[in-house]
């Protein structure tokens, strides 16, 4: 029997920072009346007992190598992801397409240029997701434009100069990985543009309030329609679990011991790494504030090394003295959700950054690549939400304590949370009835339905 709505077909990239974000768009769209199934490549696949039994998975063959995917060179990655899902995942949908309701759209990571094609060819209407901020969309659609004006590759005698066609960003803002060739980089977000333009339309998980023009400037350059539906962690509870690791969500238990807004929590999320010594920088930073902490340290964080809290320096666990409690994973919206949470240290991927805000938990930024660099200049620059550590730079026990004493003792610190709270109620405005983003989510699910009219 076909479902009340009709069947959405999901396909999202096989990283945590994007499977976390669609699988909250699953959990609002079944919340319609929509019957969800999702495509996934056999890399990183999700494990269905994890989510739903309404929810049907299935596999798309990818063949990347397994050598690449270890890899650190990310256009090579997506590239090699793109070329060799296109034709398992038509393949795919055309075999749902032929059972009982068929596919009313499908929804894809906007990263996936390639696959994507095929929908609209087998007479499918296609939507993206962003799963980062309109700012970094943007980005993607200026790069052209910032190789030719030579804001890109970086210059370091340069790193400080504003760049016009992107404010607020400086050149050391720009969305780039140092680990992978620049060009490549920037012939996938050429890719991504493209398949953009050519879809029925673009999903953001941001609100009007904050990013109000670049949600207008992406509409009127792209001539699409754009959903701006976020924060997608507020319009209803994730169903399921989506995270790459078990959380440890004996954190919570422990947080319920601790003062209203007293604790740092410390995450540099699913793929950002430091070197060892940065670690006991950290640590010894953390100790000296004399604070308590909450740090997820999963087993991929410190390069070459697979550390836990007993591992560390007895002098340095005699300093932090149960103050603090080293997790290998954090169910990070309850945390960040929780009373006793001060700030937040964070590496500012887009999934950190707009929990963050719609919790109400300033920021304390040290960005690492990618988007990054620029959502911290947000943070820091325009909606003043936190105070940031170089990017780029050595992570060293002082800087952690000075940025640390500065968001949470000193005056600027008091007006960021203020300026956080009021940040927080817009945020809940947007999603609540009559709001900026469930006027684009009621708007969304109106344009999947008239696909069905078609």
């Amino acid at each position: 029997m076909a479902p009340p709505c009709g069947r959405v077909v999901l396909f999202p990239m096989p990283y945590p920072g994007h499977t976390i974000p669609m699988f909250h768009l699953a959990a609002v769209l079944r919340s319609r009346g929509f019957s969800i199934t999702v495509l996934h490549t056999e890399l990183r696949a999700p494990d269905p007992a994890a989510h739903p039994p309404e929810y049907r998975f299935v596999a798309v063959a990818d063949g990347t190598p397994p050598e690449l995917v270890v890899s650190e060179d990310a256009a090579a990655v997506l590239t090699s992801l793109n070329e060799t899902c296109a034709a398992p995942f038509a393949d795919r949908l055309a075999a749902l397409l032929a059972e009982e309701g068929g596919v009313l759209c499908v929804i894809a990571d906007v990263m996936w240029y390639a696959p994507a094609a095929a929908a609209p060819e087998l007479g499918v209407p296609l939507m993206l997701l962003m799963t980062s901020s309109a700012s970094s969309f943007r980005t993607f659609m200026e790069y052209p434009l910032l190789l030719e004006r030579g804001f890109l590759p970086v210059d370091d005698a340069q790193k400080d100069t504003l760049v016009d066609i992107l404010p607020p960003f400086r050149v050391k803002d720009l969305q780039r990985i140092d680990t992978t060739n620049l060009y490549s980089f920037a012939n996938v977000l050429a890719n991504v543009v493209a398949a953009a333009r050519l879809s029925s339309g673009l999903i953001l998980n941001t609100f009007d309030f904050i990013e109000g023009d670049n949600i207008c400037r992406i509409r009127d350059e792209l001539s699409i329609p754009v959903f701006a539906i976020g924060p997608l962690n507020k319009l209803i509870p994730l169903v399921g679990r989506s995270s790459f690791l078990p959380p440890d969500c004996d954190c919570l238990r422990w947080l319920d011991t601790q003062a209203p807004s007293s604790v740092l929590f410390v995450s540099f999320g699913t793929m950002a790494t430091i070197d060892a010594q940065e670690f006991l920088e950290v640590a010894w930073g953390l100790a000296g504030t004399k604070l308590p902490f909450l740090w997820v340290v999963r087993p991929s964080l410190v390069r070459g090394l697979r550390l836990h809290s007993s591992e560390l320096p007895s002098d340095l666990q005699e300093e932090i003295n149960g103050r603090g409690r080293i997790v290998s994973w954090a169910p990070q919206e309850k945390v960040l959700g929780h009373p006793s949470v001060r700030a937040f240290m964070t590496h500012n991927g887009w999934n950190s950054t707009i929990e963050s805000i719609s919790e109400g938990v300033p920021m304390i930024c040290r960005p690492c690549f990618g988007d990054q660099m620029g959502n911290a200049r947000y943070v820091c620059a325009v909606w003043r939400l936190g105070v940031e550590m170089e990017v780029g730079s050595v992570l060293q026990r002082a800087k952690v304590q000075t940025a640390v004493e500065k968001l949470v003792n000193g005056e600027e610190g008091q007006n960021v949370k203020q300026r956080m709270r009021n940040l927080r109620i817009e945020a809940e405005k947007c999603v609540s009835k009559g709001g900026s983003s469930d006027t684009g989510l009621r708007n969304l699910v109106d344009s999947i339905l008239s696909f069905g009219k078609c």
